[in-house]
């Protein structure tokens, strides 16, 4: 329970879990009188059957007007909860069950929260989850909802994440942020996310751009697909993209400066609005492995406007039909741009927008 009456902020909006067809399933999962076995058994079935498996479909009418031929749009936002945390929420959650956790915690500022709240909700976990008190986020109602409980942290969302491991350290409890030992599953969760398009591709493509904020996801895309070449199913490891809002994320601007590592920015400095809010963070905490994955691959890392993503967003919904939230179409952005600087050979490349808009 919280307090506080809020406003919106973020705009990712979720949706039902699908149904009917996993009534028995969603019984079972959250049942403490049912053998581990048969939770964790009814728990992947709904993971599987909600989580992933996202569309990725030709933006023939970007193609047209740029010039970008095979350019795939992979939508994350028909995940339950609105955004690819989906993935790493129910990963980690199932995690949690297998190791007999009855809570989680974690830090947000209302996505990844979302995400957590409804992965325990099923688990019939408790999820704790930390808020940076100035934070005002319409997804607070929805974390409710699902049961868990809210806990407003003086500080950032840094300062919130750590607030949330100390939780977990003191008490016992499963620590779902990022940056922390519980990395290797989020980066194989992530990782999923290579193997369809894969399935779709039948080889790797050339790029895949995506908006970064703490890295997780972009790190985890590139491991999938790392794992793909050493297994011979792949020609190639494609090259990888970062965007993010202008001065505001330690990934772009250490890979800009050419900094041997991520390096924070002063947190005194940052500013955040209603659009960039998803990305903007001042110590990435999976920022070393997004950026080594960008270098290895040979790939790049740009920053975009709040102005080129609310655009994208609006030509999104107009032409391809798709209700994008405006923060993930950096990573789309920073693809055409350098196309429109020097364009691309006939390729495939794959953009990957991680959140639907409400």
């Amino acid at each position: 329970m919280t307090e506080h009456i809020l406003n919106p902020l973020d705009g990712a909006e979720g949706r039902p879990l699908r149904g009917p067809h996993n009534a028995e399933a969603m019984q079972n999962a959250a049942d403490p009188t049912v053998s581990l076995e048969e939770r964790l058994e009814a728990y992947e079935d709904i993971f599987e059957s909600e989580v992933g498996d996202t569309a990725l479909t030709r933006g023939r009418h970007l193609e047209r007007e740029t010039g970008l031929r095979q350019l795939y749009l992979k939508f994350e936002g028909s995940n339950p909860s609105g955004t690819q945390k989906d993935r790493i929420a129910f990963a980690q959650v199932m995690d949690a069950l297998r190791r007999g956790f009855d809570t989680v915690t974690v830090a947000t500022c209302g996505n990844y929260g979302a995400a957590v709240a409804e992965a325990a909700r099923v688990a019939g976990i408790r999820a704790v989850v930390l808020v940076p008190a100035q934070y005002q986020t319409r997804r607070i109602q929805e974390i409710e909802s699902d049961g868990a409980i809210i806990r407003r942290v003086a500080g950032d969302y840094e300062q919130a994440v750590s607030a949330s491991q100390e939780l977990a350290d003191a008490q016992g409890l499963y620590d779902a942020n990022p940056g922390g030992a519980n990395t290797p599953i989020q980066l194989a969760a992530y990782g999923q996310i290579a193997y369809e398009i894969y399935d779709e591709l039948r080889d790797a493509p050339a790029i895949v751009t995506l908006p970064v904020s703490n890295g997780t996801t972009l790190a985890g895309v590139h491991k999938g697909f790392v794992s793909l070449y050493r297994r011979g199913k792949t020609s190639r490891i494609p090259r990888m993209v970062g965007s993010s809002t202008f001065g505001k994320n330690p990934i772009v601007r250490s890979f800009r400066l050419n900094l041997l590592h991520c390096e924070p920015l002063s947190p005194e400095k940052i500013r955040e609005t209603s659009i960039n809010e998803p990305l903007v963070n001042w110590n990435s905490l999976d920022g070393d492995l997004a950026l080594e994955a960008i270098r290895s691959s040979h790939g790049w890392a740009a920053y975009t406007s709040d102005k080129a993503m609310l655009q994208m967003a609006r030509k999104l919904a107009e032409q391809e039909s798709l209700n994008v939230l405006p923060a993930a179409t950096a990573g789309l952005i920073s693809l055409l741009d350098q196309h429109d600087r020097s364009a691309f050979v006939g390729d495939r490349y794959v953009a990957i927008l991680t959140g639907r808009k409400s």
